[in-house]
């Protein structure tokens, strides 16, 4: 727990070493006092049990809340569940978000401060304010630093989804933009997610008058990357990477298409799996994350992976919270594309 002489608290979770880190990277003064009153900044990151790390946050802040805090406020870097956000069939659409969000109001929490959400549109399933930060402007300072040669780089969206995205990158660097189009096979889940339906054959039952026209089943073509990526360096943006085979494969049709070398910057790096073998035995050159998500263990399998400290921007943040200045400096030059 930590203390500033305006009399506010920041409290670290425990479950992970990491969160400690990022805790005193953000703060300094360790103490043990009275929260009675106060306003309270919980840190918490999320490690691969996530369960866990959500049950430590929600604990935390009842025992805040019966102690008589003031204000309880969570800095989540990477909201859990946010992925999940699209129907599947007849599925609700981020029922872990809105569930979330009763515990969090019931058990203590009046206020959050994340970064990058997966939708900004989460932020509808929230009854109390959530402060969205951007990671982009450390990733954008990161390829101006690290990468010799950047201007001859071109900025990659690996699927239409993301290009919005890709294109604040490319716009702020000055870079061109390319896109990835088509998916390399169709799996189980995308057959039943509605993708080929309705089907072909007409439903002969009905209105007799009534008659609809027929609808063909969605199929896309095989990837093909619109942009020139001969001889560039490609960079790959996204906000999360968790599972790399897509990326793996976006990165050997990039070099086929004379691509020199590949980056992969994201915000989020969950890196599940055999994420760190896949990349080490990839024609990925580097993959750059920040530390919003523990994941010391995979740099240590694979020395592609790097990390830019995003500790500055949530100390800022809670810096303005508490004397009630506005957030809009944290957001300045930051676009609804970000």
């Amino acid at each position: 727990m930590n203390v500033a002489k305006s009399g506010y608290r920041v409290f670290s979770a425990n479950s992970t070493p990491a969160c400690t880190e990022l805790s005193k990277k953000i703060t300094e003064v360790e103490i043990k006092e009275s929260v009675r009153g106060q306003t309270i900044f919980i840190i918490q990151t999320i490690p691969r049990d996530v369960n866990t790390a959500i049950m430590e946050l929600l604990i935390m802040a009842y025992a805040l809340k019966t102690s008589c805090a003031k204000n309880i406020i969570g800095v989540i870097p990477y909201f859990p569940y946010s992925k999940q956000c699209k129907m599947r069939k007849r599925g609700s659409i981020v029922v872990f978000s809105a569930a979330f969000n009763n515990l969090q109001c019931k058990l203590g929490l009046t206020h959050i401060i994340t970064m990058d959400l997966h939708q900004k549109e989460i932020q509808g399933f929230f009854t109390f304010p959530v402060d969205n930060l951007r990671a982009s402007p450390f990733l954008v300072q990161y390829i101006q630093k690290k990468i010799p040669d950047y201007r001859n780089a071109i900025i990659v969206a690996k699927s239409p989804s993301a290009a919005k995205r890709a294109q604040s990158f490319a716009e702020r660097l000055r870079l061109g933009l390319a896109v990835m189009h088509g998916e390399a096979q169709c799996s189980e889940s995308d057959m039943a997610d509605g993708r080929h339906s309705p089907p072909c054959v007409r439903n002969t039952i009905g209105h007799p008058g009534l008659e609809l026209p027929l609808m063909m089943a969605k199929e896309k073509p095989p990837i093909t990357v619109v942009g020139d990526v001969g001889g560039r360096i490609a960079i790959i943006v996204d906000d999360i990477i968790d599972d790399v085979e897509d990326f793996v494969a976006t990165a050997e049709i990039l070099k086929e298409r004379g691509a020199y070398k590949i980056y992969i910057m994201a915000t989020h790096g969950l890196l599940s799996a055999d994420a760190p073998r896949l990349i080490e035995e990839s024609a990925i050159d580097e993959v750059v994350v920040t530390n919003t998500v523990p994941h010391e263990v995979q740099k240590l399998q694979c020395p592609k992976i790097k990390t830019v400290d995003v500790s500055m921007i949530l100390a800022e943040a809670i810096r303005r919270i508490h004397n009630g200045e506005s957030m809009a400096y944290l957001f300045r030059n930051i676009t609804v594309d970000d």
